[in-house]
């Protein structure tokens, strides 16, 4: 979905269309995340430093991307 049809969709008064969005970002999100703490890892992160950036515990991303 471009970001702009995205955008869009955000600011619609159909719940619907609103919530369907909201997933489309949560998922988005969740590759973004998933590939730049791959991206950080191959550059030498700790888990703790990776956990700083995300603003969560270092455990919650290690159990999450430590596999």
């Amino acid at each position: 979905m471009p970001a702009a049809d995205l955008s869009a969709q955000l600011r619609t008064t159909d719940p619907a269309v609103g919530l369907r969005a909201v997933g489309a970002l949560r998922r988005l999100a969740e590759q973004v995340e998933a590939q730049q703490v791959a991206v950080a890892r191959e550059q030498g992160w700790s888990w703790e430093q990776i956990g700083d950036a995300l603003g969560v515990a270092r455990q919650s991303v290690h159990a999450k991307y430590g596999k």
